[in-house]
């Protein structure tokens, strides 16, 4: 049964409302509601009932965890940022460049916000990879 919960959980999608509370989580650790509305404001106006009921519906997708041994209840993320970014980065290359992970590579380097920082750290990570 709990392998099944951690299969589930791996396949969860979060919203685009749902990724900007895991990205205040994923910053800045287990956070109460109103730290997370806090922070989340700094971008843009959400009520703090919002946000409030985001993160419970998130509890019970479970990608959200609450611990509620204190007075403030406190959520931590059930999945690691990097297995649901890799994750959602899969089913995009999946979804839009039909699995291929080149053809993806080849528009964001045609991208004009590409920077030249980020073209030396390409050739570098292709050059290391070419190298292995």
């Amino acid at each position: 049964m709990n392998s099944e919960k951690e299969e589930n959980s791996r396949n969860i999608e979060p919203t685009k409302a749902e990724l900007e509370i895991l990205q205040v989580l994923w910053a800045h650790g287990p956070s109460t509601v109103r730290f997370v509305n806090d922070k989340l404001n700094e971008h843009r106006e959400i009520h703090y009932t919002s946000t409030l009921k985001l993160m419970q519906i998130m509890a019970e997708k479970e990608i959200l965890k609450r611990d509620e041994s204190q007075m403030k209840h406190i959520y931590h993320v059930v999945e690691d940022a990097q297995r649901t970014k890799d994750h959602l980065l899969n089913r995009f290359i999946d979804t839009m460049y039909q699995g291929s992970t080149g053809n993806l590579l080849m528009q964001l380097l045609g991208n004009s916000k590409t920077s030249k920082e980020d073209l030396k750290a390409i050739k570098e990570m292709l050059n290391k990879l070419e190298n292995e």
